[in-house]
């Protein structure tokens, strides 16, 4: 049985991790300033400090908890927000992160576990993404997580154990279905509530949809990779958000005509990536078919 401190620990994936870990036997912290996540989602059985990573006293969580893992989940999720203000989205992803990370080598961490995004790979033809694909993040919330992972590994070189994780679009239950969530949640509370989903762009551009349980398995498989390993978490497959939309109209038996607005600024236009080398590595690969991920997430949110 571990101490593990999961910073976001109420926000969508964070939330599924601490029920997990927890159902693991294992003793969970969780940090959250619920600017995201939700005090619902947390587990009863876990432990909550309502905090911003960005304050110094955080500290003091380390100090009295003293974990042996971290999993840093709390950050500012939205790229058209970071668009709009990229000091705010800094000042979280970034310099949040590095107080994160400072506490974790000053009260000897024993492994942090960092959640970051295939935008750091940006715009590019070559598909599928592997983990050396080039890195050319378009947007300031895809930057701050590729200068998250290199302040890890600065960190790592002071002797912090971590190890990375490159998520693809993660959907689910729990997940904010407000501007800054994901495109299914946003999606299935519109058509549930007979309004019509808004598509930005074409339509034609491609998202790799990863089910938050595969992700929750991912973060557990990682706390046992070898220091400074960097994985794609993703399934390699591609829908477009056109057909996306078919998807639903095909569950829920119903014509479904969206609104098409302008293409929003730093989004990426496809997304598929390998993740032979996690399968390799750990033995991970996705368990969850979409359709079976977006049952699930439709019943969610039709409760």
């Amino acid at each position: 049985m571990s101490k593990i401190l999961i910073t976001g620990g109420a926000g969508f994936i964070g939330s599924h991790l601490a029920d997990k870990l927890i159902e693991q036997g294992n003793k969970v912290v969780i940090l959250d300033d619920l600017s995201y996540g939700s005090e619902k989602n947390v587990n009863p059985k876990a432990k909550f400090y309502k905090a911003d990573i960005r304050d110094i006293s955080i500290s003091g969580i380390f100090e009295r908890e003293k974990p042996d893992t971290v999993f840093h989940y709390a950050a500012q999720t939205s790229v058209a927000k970071s668009m709009a203000d990229p000091i705010m989205d800094a000042n979280i992803n970034i310099v949040g992160s590095l107080n994160v990370f400072k506490n974790c080598v000053d009260f000897k961490v024993k492994k942090i576990v960092f959640p970051s995004s295939m935008g750091v790979y940006g715009n590019t033809k070559e598909l599928p993404l592997t983990e050396d694909s080039s890195k050319n993040p378009i947007s300031p919330y895809a930057l701050g997580k590729f200068v998250a992972e290199k302040n890890l590994g600065f960190y790592g070189i002071k002797g912090l154990d971590y190890s990375i994780i490159r998520y693809s679009n993660v959907y689910g239950p729990r997940q904010s279905a407000s501007g800054e969530g994901g495109v299914v949640s946003i999606f299935a509370k519109k058509i549930l509530n007979n309004e019509p989903p808004i598509v930005f762009g074409t339509g034609e551009q491609t998202r790799d949809f990863l089910y938050v349980g595969d992700a929750v398995a991912a973060a557990l498989k990682a706390m046992n990779s070898p220091k400074g390993s960097v994985y794609n978490v993703s399934t390699n497959s591609e829908i477009s958000i056109l057909g996306l939309i078919e998807d639903f109209s095909a569950k829920l038996g119903k014509e479904i005509k969206p609104v098409f607005a302008p293409a929003r600024e730093g989004e990426i236009i496809s997304s598929r990536a390998s993740f032979s080398l996690i399968k390799k590595e750990l033995g991970w690969d996705p368990a969850c078919q979409f359709s079976e991920g977006l049952d699930k997430t439709i019943k969610y949110f039709d409760s």
